[in-house]
Parts: structure tokens; sequence; C-alpha cells
């Protein structure tokens, strides 16, 4: 059984705030969260870790060289810094360098993937990569070069591990899991995410198994829509038995990589309306206790979102961790079921019959 466990640390909201930056930063940091799905273009905005982060260790090289790394299932590329990079991003992180591993492969192909708060550009490299035990030989992956902007400065993450399609990789990159599959490391073509609440520990990223201590209520499979991102249809969205969104039916993507729930504007413009929220998500603390689930309707069954999950508390304040974004998309509106949605359920991500299975959690 090969389990990487995950930490949870201090988010980058958290680190700007102590340092008397967050307001200058928003105000100088536009930032379009639909960015990452747009089609033909590689996109990871990363502003959406700024309230909820979970990380992973992974090495790099021989002997290895250790790198924190977000386990994303809404991108597909793997990619840290580099000695090559002397932006002030890299300077402050762990950086991979080359000549200190005997078995890197250099490459003369570029990198690029475009964020909501800037870019990173490098150059793709082939060395052993270790997960959770796991030797992927030969795993292609990004070198980066620059990483403009200070938004990388204060994130407590080195690079990302992308969990999705080869079909939306930059620079037709082999994801990594794909590799693990091909060259049969794993038992099963499958891995699967447990997110814990509340800042305890035990969160995890496990490849090839299901650990049936999470799956007690039972395991709810759901066919992809798509085989890009982890994408699935929905057919509503319901509060106290009405539906409220998503009516007429709507697609979801599954993302580790994103902290809250992502809502197509005029649902989430309902949303706040229907839970008594301010038009920027602020809600009263004591308003919590009387309000309803959001229930999601997947596949013929209801999956519920509880208030005390989708409502984030920070320094005495609440607000609905939910953020408007619209994504055209040819099957219609898109929405991203992120940490706030996955917290509720132990997620397997199955490969193999491209499907997403989701058991409720205690």
């Amino acid at each position: 059984v090969h389990r990487v466990p995950l930490r949870k640390m201090k988010s980058l909201r958290q680190r700007l705030q102590e340092q008397g930056l967050l307001e200058s930063y928003l105000e100088q940091h536009p930032y379009n969260l639909a960015a990452k799905y747009f089609p033909g273009i590689a996109v990871e905005p990363l502003e959406n870790y700024m309230d909820d982060e979970y990380f992973g260790t992974i090495s790099i090289g021989t002997p290895p060289q250790e790198f924190t790394v977000v386990f994303d299932t809404g991108s597909s590329n793997l990619w840290v810094p580099s000695v090559f990079c002397s932006s002030p991003a890299c300077r402050n992180h762990n950086r991979f360098n080359p000549a200190e591993s005997s078995t890197f492969l250099s490459t003369n192909d570029t990198l690029f993937i475009a964020y909501g708060t800037g870019s990173m550009t490098g150059v793709l490299g082939y060395d052993t990569i270790n997960v959770a035990g796991i030797n992927v030989r030969n795993q292609i992956f990004g070198l980066a070069e620059t990483e403009p902007g200070d938004f990388f400065y204060y994130t407590p993450f080195d690079g990302i591990l992308g969990l999705a399609f080869p079909s939306i990789a930059s620079s037709g990159a082999t994801p990594v899991f794909d590799n693990m599959m091909m060259e049969n490391l794993v038992d099963r073509k499958l891995f699967s995410v447990y997110l814990s609440r509340d800042s305890q520990g035990g969160s995890f990223v496990l490849f090839g198994a299901i650990d049936p201590y999470y799956t007690t209520r039972g395991i709810s499979w759901i066919p992809l829509s798509a085989e890009t991102y982890w994408q699935i249809a929905m057919e509503s969205v319901s509060i106290n038995g009405a539906p409220v969104a998503c009516s007429s039916g709507c697609q979801a993507i599954v993302d580790t990589g994103t902290t809250l729930l992502a809502v197509p504007i005029r649902a989430f413009r309902t949303l706040m309306s229907c839970l008594g929220a301010s038009s920027s998500g602020e809600i009263s603390c004591q308003a919590i206790n009387n309000l309803p689930d959001l229930i999601f309707h997947i596949h013929g069954k209801e999956f519920p979102v509880p208030p005390r999950a989708y409502v984030l508390r920070s320094n005495g304040y609440c607000t609905l961790g939910l953020q408007g974004m619209d994504v055209p998309t040819e099957e219609g509106e898109l929405w991203i079921l992120g940490d706030v949605f996955i917290r509720e359920y132990y997620v397997i991500f199955d490969r193999a019959n491209n499907k997403v299975g989701l058991s409720r959690l205690p």
C-alpha cells in the first residue's frame, strides 16, 4: 500500500495577513478562477489555495532531493523550482539541482503554464520520482526557470504534482500516475483521497488501493463525462427539497487543487440569497446552526454538503466557501467541487473504469 500523508499547513491568506500584506496583495492580483479550465491551455490558478492547503512530500533524483507538492486532480503536469531559476519565489523554496542527480536526463523541450496570477516557464527533464515509496523511473517533469511576481514567494509548497488525464498535460508530458500504471507499480489503476476536517491530521493520497476504513457507508460510482479533468455530470443542486441551481443539468469537476466550491455566477447569486449571505459571501456565525444542507444530485443519488463544511471561519468571521465562476462548455455550465466538497467524502479516482467513487464520511 502506497500512502502519501498530507499535512495541512498555514494558508497563504494567514501568511499575508501576519505580514500586513493581504489587502494590497488582493488589490494587485485580480484573479479569474475560471482560467484553469479554458480548453487548450494548461492553466493552474493557484490563488485558490488562499484558505486551505493540503501538501505531501515527494523526492526527485539520485540521491533524492525532497519537495513539498500539491497533489492536484485538476492538472496533469509535475513541476518543481530548479537551480536555473533566480526569481525570488524560487530562491525561497527547495530547488532541484540536476547536476547532483546521477539519473537525470535533460531535454531541449520547454514548459509554459499560465496562472491566474502570472505564469511559470521552464524546461523538461527526466529523472526518478519517489512517491510514497514508489520509484517511477524516467518520469518527465518541469524544472521551473521563472516564477514571475510575488505570489509563489509566500506559498508553503514548492511545486505541483498533477493527477488529471494526459489529454490536458502541457507539452504532452506523461503524468506521474500514468507512468505508475504503465510500469505496473500499483496494484490497481486508481488512487483515493481523504482530506481531514478542522485542522486535524490524517489526510492522505493512497495510490493503487481503496482503504476500507473510509468506505463503511458504501461507494457510489459515477461515470466520467470527459477524460480531461475528473469531470462528471450533475442533475441539479437543491436546498430543502427544492432545486435552486443546475436545474437543467450541468457539469462538475472533482478537483483537489481548488479550495472552494466554484459556482456559475447566476447560481452563485441565487445561493448567496437563499443562504442569507452578503454579496461578498460574509454570513453571521450565529446563523450557521439554522442553515440547510446543499444537496448535489449526481447519477441518481443525493450528496449532501452540510453548513459545517461550506461555511469557513477565520478570525471570528464567517464566509461561505463558495466562489463565483463562469466557464462556458459544450455540455453546459461547469461547477468545481473543491476541498469544501471533498472533505465530506472519501474520493476514489478510478482510471481503469473512468469513474469517480464517493463514500460519505462520518
